[in-house]
């Protein structure tokens, strides 16, 4: 059962816990807990749980190909509003939208949010560094949808890849398309490669554009993330093209909600992104 196999995704060094490979193991072997949904009712009937936030799919996707065959989420999803548990959900997957009434009855209960990662829309950089997930063009659709069914979604755009995604005319494109989507906000993270992802991406980068390895080298030499300067340039284009589309940043971490909601509720703290696996 393939995953995403995303080239730079950091969970690949959830995989050496295991004593699986993270490389060609974790594009092909996966992990799949069966009785998650029974775990997550139990611990939330728990004396000891107070009600805190769950964000799905900030390390390994929810909604990556095995949940077509093993259809976990939706157990997980009846228990979360049974519960009235808020929670959000990031996704590079089309399959959320099978559960489309079941976030919708729980939003009605609860503070819900919904993104969808999509950090370009460059068909032939999707096809090299992702290609075990729907196509960009397919993601935005799942956006497009939501918004038409009257769900607020955000768009993650991650990753920002150094010297292939982040030419002005490919942020412009990606960010035109999310906008024509009908996001409710973009948020960009630039590429960052912790050990594990490190390694995988820097052998998948010299063989299809070794005239980058010493760049990438260089822009990455004091760690896993790219300089300050380079980020917060990113960022500042991204914002100023969302103004101009027409939508804004969303503060990061931040779950998007769904109208109708109570709007009393407090919302959950603010974290900072993960990049996801992308994810």
């Amino acid at each position: 059962m393939h995953q995403y196999a995303c080239v730079y995704c950091f969970a690949r060094k959830t995989h050496s816990y295991l004593d699986l490979d993270t490389g060609l193991g974790f594009d092909s072997q996966i992990v799949v807990k069966i009785n998650a949904p029974e775990l997550v009712r139990r611990e939330l009937a728990s004396p000891r749980w107070h009600g805190a936030h769950i964000a799905m799919g900030t390390n390994v996707d929810c909604y990556q190909r095995a949940e077509g065959r093993y259809g976990l989420m939706p157990g997980i999803l009846t228990a979360l509003r049974d519960h009235a548990n808020p929670f959000s959900i990031l996704t590079k997957g089309t399959l959320i939208l099978r559960d489309l009434e079941l976030l919708r009855q729980a939003a009605e209960v609860t503070e819900v949010g919904v993104s969808v990662s999509v950090g370009f829309t460059d068909p032939g950089l999707w096809r090299t560094v992702e290609p075990g997930t729907p196509s960009p063009e397919r993601r935005l659709d799942v956006v497009r949808t939501l918004s038409e069914h009257g769900i607020g979604c955000g768009v993650l755009m991650a990753p920002v890849i150094p010297y292939l995604g982040d030419r002005p005319d490919q942020l412009r494109a990606t960010v035109r398309a999310i906008a024509a989507a009908g996001a409710t906000s973009v948020t960009p993270l630039v590429l960052h490669l912790r050990p594990g992802a490190r390694e995988w991406f820097m052998e998948w980068l010299g063989h299809h554009h070794p005239h980058l390895v010493r760049r990438y080298e260089r822009l990455y030499a004091d760690g896993a993330y790219a300089p300050t300067w380079y980020q917060r340039r990113i960022t500042r284009y991204v914002h100023e093209l969302a103004t101009e589309y027409g939508i804004g940043p969303s503060h990061h971490g931040t779950p998007r909600g769904f109208p109708g909601r109570d709007e009393r509720r407090t919302p959950p703290p603010a974290s900072e992104p993960t990049q996801l696996t992308l994810l």
